[in-house]
């Protein structure tokens, strides 16, 4: 039976920090199921990035200032869940044959892939951001943390798990429905930095295909070089996402 209330709760307890945990119905639903709830995980972590900005702002810190401010509450808010699993994936990609990638994946280290994948990450984001006003900066930041954690539904609704264990294979297969339901939410949510300033569903639509088309990329690499996705390769779907939606919105 429906819970949406469970499934959102699920959601939110899986991919942010906040203390949620209480309100899990007894036998929480799976982590596919939530699905469609992904992109409320990421207006969680968003609204306080962006109310940080306003207030950095006004005490007059220098836009670069506030944007990395901002996205290092939004990774403290989730503990870095998809930071991590960007910069393990890019260090999995070094190899080119898949048990060994894997291998990889899973090794707490990180190697110099992920490190630079982190630093374009961060810097990527943090540029587009400073130079958007504060007010559109935040609203950019929460419609494409909304929008690229919609991908991650998709993934788990289109690839196969990857490993015959892990998150991918423990989180289940989310279906259709759901990823259209997630990719709905997020588009919606991403229409308020598109409308605020007048930018019109030029921006709206820019945002959402640079999005789209990120984590295309990801997911058809991990599909040929893994075989299907993983946490990992989620985390590094959403940090793809959120990074083409921002560089979309600044340059629109």
């Amino acid at each position: 039976m429906p819970d949406p209330a469970g499934e959102a709760a699920t959601a939110l307890v899986w991919l942010t920090r906040l203390p949620l945990g209480r309100f899990l119905p007894r036998q929480a639903p799976a982590l596919a199921r939530a699905a469609w709830a992904f992109p409320l995980a990421g207006l969680a972590v968003a609204l306080p990035a962006g109310g940080l900005i306003w207030v950095a702002a006004a005490l007059g810190l220098p836009p670069l200032a506030w944007a990395l401010l901002a996205l290092a509450a939004t990774a403290w808010l989730t503990g870095a869940l998809h930071e991590d699993g960007l910069a393990d994936f890019a260090d999995g990609c070094g190899s080119p044959d898949r048990a060994r990638a894997l291998e990889i994946m899973r090794d707490s280290r990180v190697g110099s892939y992920g490190v630079i994948a982190l630093l374009l990450s961060f810097g990527l984001r943090a540029a587009a951001l400073a130079v958007m006003a504060p007010a559109a900066a935040a609203a950019a930041l929460v419609g494409a943390a909304a929008l690229s954690r919609a991908g991650m539904a998709a993934g788990l609704a289109f690839l196969p798990p990857a490993r015959p264990e892990g998150l991918g294979r423990l989180a289940g297969r989310a279906s259709a429905g759901q990823a259209l339901a997630a990719a709905a939410i997020g588009a919606a949510v991403l229409a308020w930095p598109a409308a605020r300033d007048g930018q019109g569903g030029g921006a709206w639509l820019a945002a959402l295909a640079c999005c789209a088309a990120a984590q295309l990329v990801v997911a058809r690499s991990a599909r040929r070089r893994l075989g299907g996705q993983t946490g990992d390769v989620l985390g590094a779907m959403q940090q793809a996402g959120e990074i083409a939606a921002l560089l979309a919105l600044a340059a629109t």
